[in-house]
């Protein structure tokens, strides 16, 4: 295979991290026909892929030796840049490197570069939607990096999302998936703070909901999360509220990077980020509402 040749079935693939996304994600890979080899540094994530079909290699030299593609589904930037490290002495001349964590995007560009440098082609491709879109196939994807680059990996990104949006140069993914996340973060505390005033006002959360998808305050949270996860307190969406407070802050530090002010996402910022610090590591993002109960008032 060459380096301008489309990466379809079944070609191999590699997916480094087999997490809450990871998983599902490489599942819908294998489903399309794809030869997958999953690897995860916990030996219960690789376990629990090899349980639902996929396969698994015991370090990450052995998952990306063949493969066309190599995808990082990773915690952040920084272990994206240790992991390519490491797996890049074992790359195939020709192979691709896609980057579908939610990474800082200047880092991406400084790693890009390097990659680009090296003869390696490099996408950086976050998504949006959840465990439950990952699962079937339906994500939306944000993918930056050189039109031709994205080209190659289409079929890929096809497994796994039905809106595939190219958002410009490398590191614009990246960029476009931190502002999406502030803005989904924003909306999330106004409507968790809503229901905390409408409930010691004496207002029915269930109804506050609905009202609020009826009405003008709807929003993702309202739909997809208030009666979900957080009335109902099962606080179970599968995305980590660490995760989110590293997506906010990248925002915020964007906007200062650039020069434009931007209050409400430094008060976001720093919320998040005392939320972060206050809750378990393992907090789910919608335990948020834990976090501004404690505030008291």
């Amino acid at each position: 295979m060459t380096a301008s040749s489309p990466i379809v079935p079944p070609a191999a693939v590699a997916v480094i991290g087999l997490g809450n996304m990871g998983l599902p994600m490489g599942l819908r890979l294998v489903k399309a026909g794809f030869d997958v080899t999953g690897f995860d540094v916990s030996e219960a994530a690789r376990a629990k892929f090899a349980a639902a079909g996929g396969r698994t290699a015991d370090d990450v030299a052995a998952a990306v030796e063949s493969a066309e593609a190599v995808i990082t589904l990773l915690p952040d930037g920084k272990i994206v840049r240790e992991a390519v490290q490491t797996l890049r002495p074992h790359l195939k001349p020709a192979a691709i490197l896609v980057d579908m964590s939610s990474s800082d995007p200047i880092g991406t560009r400084a790693l890009g570069e390097e990659l680009i440098a090296a003869g390696y082609a490099f996408v950086d491709a976050p998504v949006s939607g959840g465990v439950r879109r990952a699962a079937d196939g339906t994500l939306a994807i944000m993918a930056g990096g050189e039109g031709a680059a994205i080209d190659r990996i289409a079929a890929l990104l096809g497994a796994m999302g039905t809106q595939i949006f190219r958002t410009g140069a490398l590191g614009s993914g990246h960029a476009m998936k931190a502002l999406n996340n502030y803005v989904s973060s924003a909306g999330l505390v106004a409507a968790v703070e809503a229901l905390l005033i409408g409930r010691k006002f004496g207002l029915d959360p269930g109804l506050m909901t609905d009202v609020l998808n009826a009405s003008s305050g709807k929003n993702n949270t309202t739909e997809v999360k208030l009666k979900q996860f957080i009335i109902s307190e099962t606080f179970a969406d599968g995305f980590p509220l660490r995760l989110m407070a590293k997506d906010v802050r990248t925002a915020d530090d964007m906007a200062h990077a650039l020069g434009i002010a931007t209050p409400l996402a430094d008060l976001c910022a720093q919320l998040w980020d005392a939320a972060a610090r206050d809750l378990d590591e393992k907090a789910n993002h919608t335990q948020v509402l834990r976090y501004l109960e404690g505030l008291g008032g």
